[in-house]
């Protein structure tokens, strides 16, 4: 058996979280990490929210945003539901 390729493979088979629950989690992350610097520093900050939510709808209408071409091609994340 082969060593996994890099640190995120092998939390990915260690964990087994599908493709939407990453992207669901690292959404949920930049959404929240957002409202906290537009509240902190500057409400420019709420752009980051923005561009979450419509990196959320284009996977939604698409099937794919660019977090999830990343996840997929560099850390082989299966998906839970096939296309």
């Amino acid at each position: 058996m082969s060593a996994p390729a890099c640190p995120a493979d092998a939390v990915a088979r260690r964990t087994g979280w599908p493709l939407e629950r990453v992207l669901f989690a690292m959404a949920g992350t930049m959404t929240v990490l957002a409202a906290v610097l537009a509240l902190a520093v500057s409400e420019w900050f709420v752009l980051l929210a923005a561009f979450v939510g419509l990196n959320q709808w284009l996977f939604v209408a698409v099937g794919d945003c660019p977090a999830s071409l990343i996840l997929t091609r560099v850390f082989r994340l299966p998906r839970s539901v096939p296309r």
